[in-house]
């Protein structure tokens, strides 16, 4: 523990672990975090899904220096600036000009959840179908935890404690197309969205191509917007630049964050069809979101650099085989440990699901502890279903995939044994 009063508040942690030395990074570089404690560890979190490309990548850094000497504020809001304007161009180029036609800027995937719930209902209005209001979203998904994005999301995370209005809300279960046709059948006529994750972050649960099939069909029969949430899953964690590339048919509105600006800065974007571009345009509609620190200079330079280091380290070839490596390596850890009965998830976006020698499923309030004994070991990987999730960088090398796999063995065997070494810190 660090010596004095504790004036960070940090995020999801419980009281008792805030000023905890082990938890606190200080620097970090390609894919390893260094620590207050002295320890340094191999990262397979991506620092939260964000660093796809690796820690410290030197354009990308280069991208912001110059934007804040050049430009150090300009805003998307009344305003428009020269580099929202390159940064939405390069984003539609990417994403499929002849489908996508506008860029909204955001500051977080939460913030940007919120403003396609305010888009979508705008949308039907301008239409002539005001009573378009109810967002449904899956079960288990995870949105983000601003009003409007912690409404949407299907955990319990406690939205009732915090008074969140979920009454314009549904959720129904993930990969059941028969319950999510009975609920649009019912209420298809109010329903102005449906917002999903193509892997949901929650267990690292990818959409079957059926649940997929019928979200569309349903689309072209009831007419509500699909929303591809792929805050998580985009800028290449699945194989692909986003994983809806691989859908029948594209979402109306695509939400990306995290991996957008390889996490350096505060961003998100909402990419919108041409045709839902187009509605606005020919009513002169004014879409009643802004953010002040949305579509900045130095924002949007992050993003044009990352997307520019994507191409050039042939970013998405490399995850691809940091998969294959991974498949072989899960392979041999579910032949092999007692704990583990399989794994879930798609391309560098995996969970691992763990059984206790009964049979009866990992306990969820083991999973810290599990988290530790890894981090003891090594590395860090993230809490998950009964489990824990990886998401290593596309850049890993074989040896690095080789290392946190063994780290992982490590803290499994740890937890059979009936041993949690002090990882420094229980989440």
């Amino acid at each position: 523990m660090s010596a004095g009063p504790k004036a960070l508040w940090p995020s999801l942690l419980p009281p008792d672990q805030h000023g905890t030395d082990a938890l606190c990074a200080v620097s970090a570089e390609g894919v390893r975090v260094r620590f207050a404690d002295g320890r340094e560890l191999l990262d397979g979190s991506s620092g939260l899904w964000n660093t796809n490309l690796g820690y410290g990548n030197p354009a990308i850094a280069q991208a912001a220096a110059d934007a804040l000497l050049k430009a150090s504020y300009l805003s998307v809001f009344r305003y428009e600036n020269s580099y929202a304007r390159r940064a939405a161009e390069a984003l539609i180029e990417a994403c499929g000009p002849r489908h996508y036609g506008r860029v909204l800027f955001s500051t977080s995937g939460g913030a940007a959840n919120d403003l396609v719930m305010k888009l979508a209902r705008h949308y039907h209005a301008l239409r002539g179908e005001p009573r378009r209001k109810v967002v449904v979203g899956l079960r288990g998904s995870y949105h983000g935890l601003t009003f409007g994005g912690f409404a949407l999301t299907g955990e319990d995370l406690g939205q009732q404690v915090y008074g969140v209005d979920q009454r314009l809300i549904r959720h129904v279960s993930p990969n059941d197309p028969a319950e999510l046709a009975a609920l649009l059948d019912r209420q298809g006529a109010q329903t102005a969205a449906v917002v999903v994750e193509p892997v949901m972050g929650s267990g690292a649960v990818p959409l079957t191509e059926e649940f997929v099939a019928e979200l569309l069909r349903l689309r072209d029969v009831h007419g509500f917007l699909l929303v591809a949430d792929e805050v998580a899953t985009g800028f290449g964690r699945t194989g692909t630049l986003f994983a809806s590339e691989r859908w029948p048919a594209r979402p109306d509105l695509l939400i990306s964050s995290k991996g957008l600006t390889n996490g350096t800065s505060a961003a998100a974007v909402v990419l919108a069809s041409r045709q839902v571009a187009g509605v606005y345009d020919e009513a002169g509609a004014v879409l009643s979101h802004g953010e002040t620190q949305a579509g900045t200079p130095v924002t949007c330079a992050t993003i044009l650099a990352t997307l520019s280091e994507m191409r050039r380290l042939d970013a998405l070839e490399r995850g691809r085989r940091v998969a294959a490596r991974l498949d072989e390596e899960f392979a041999a850890l579910v032949a092999g440990h007692p704990l583990v009965t399989g794994t879930t998830g798609v391309g560098c976006f995996r969970s691992v699901r763990m059984c206790l020698e009964d049979g009866t499923p990992f306990p969820q309030e083991q999973v810290s502890a599990l988290v530790g004994a890894i981090r003891a070991a090594g590395a860090i990987v993230h809490p998950g279903l009964n489990g824990i999730q990886l998401f290593p960088a596309l850049t890993y090398t074989d040896a690095e995939v080789g290392e946190l796999i063994a780290c992982v063995r490590t803290g499994l065997d740890a937890c059979a044994a009936g041993v949690a070494p002090d990882g420094g810190g229980r989440a």
